[in-house]
């Protein structure tokens, strides 16, 4: 590997990744095809009538019927492929496990999106293998598309590979982000990008974390950050953008959490990061 600070974090390796190829080739199998039956499931089975179940931090924090029959139809594949895993679901699903992997799971990232009819909605699936992502798989059905990555094997869309843009200057940087739900937290996001508006091409915003993070991975976005991620939200995207080049992280010397989520090319990602910080989008 190399020292230069601003490679490519393309094929790192660690204790967790040192796992058997067997096994990550095992995984990722499961893997897409759970996020296949699921997206197929979501993109031909969406009621015309399609409501809201139920709640979660916020009244326009949205559940639909679909979101559940999508991470019960994964639960039962995975329990079925791989019983001896963990599972931590978005809507409910957590399992201890006993076999040192645990399948991260997001049945519809972007559910507001699929709730309106627009085609911005995916499948996350990451597989964690002693606390660290070794496969993750983003299926976006109306896209046709589906995105992967193994630990130190790069990132591909279908089945070409996926690289991230080199580094534009940051006036030249179109930027991904989302908003949370609580509306504290959705007006201090809103400050921040309208101090940080000004000095980047323009901003995007997706309503999938997912998406966004492997919209990095393939050049359709400069860049991503967002505030208030859960684990679902970025564990298979964060590490496909990776393996395709970009750079992640959360504040300065932090790993990709809920206070902060930054994925870019190296130069582009650092000083993102940096004005973030001094922005304190940390902060509800």
């Amino acid at each position: 590997m190399t020292d230069d600070p601003q490679a490519p974090q393309v094929g790192r390796t660690s204790h967790a990744s040192q796992v058997s190829q067997a096994l990550t080739a095992e995984l990722l199998d499961v893997a897409l095809e759970a996020a296949a039956r699921a997206g197929a499931f979501l993109r031909d089975g969406r009621p015309d009538d399609l409501g809201v179940a139920a709640t979660k931090t916020s009244a326009v924090d949205v559940v639909t019927e679909m979101d559940i029959a999508s991470e019960k139809l994964i639960t039962d594949y995975l329990a079925e492929r791989r019983p001896d895993d963990g599972v931590l679901g978005e809507e409910g699903a957590a399992t201890e496990g006993s076999s040192g992997v645990q399948w991260v799971i997001d049945p519809i990232d972007g559910t507001v999106n699929y709730l309106y009819g627009r085609p911005e909605w995916s499948v996350s699936i990451a597989a964690r293998k002693d606390g660290e992502t070794v496969v993750g798989v983003v299926a976006a059905p109306m896209r046709g598309e589906t995105y992967r990555a193994v630990l130190g094997e790069g990132a591909f869309v279908n089945d070409r590979p996926a690289r991230a843009r080199v580094a534009p200057p940051f006036g030249q940087a179109l930027v991904g982000t989302g908003f949370g739900y609580l509306a504290e937290r959705r007006a201090r996001q809103a400050e921040v990008v309208g101090q940080l508006l000004p000095h980047v091409r323009d901003i995007r915003r997706g309503g999938s974390a997912a998406i966004d993070l492997c919209d990095v991975a393939v050049g359709r976005l400069n860049a991503y950050y967002e505030r208030g991620l859960n684990p679902w939200d970025f564990a298979a995207g964060e590490l496909i953008a990776r393996e395709a080049g970009a750079r992640t992280g959360g504040r300065p010397g932090q790993a990709p959490s809920g206070d902060l989520t930054v994925a870019a090319p190296p130069g582009l990602f650092e000083e993102l990061q940096g004005r973030l910080d001094e922005l304190g989008a940390w902060h509800d």
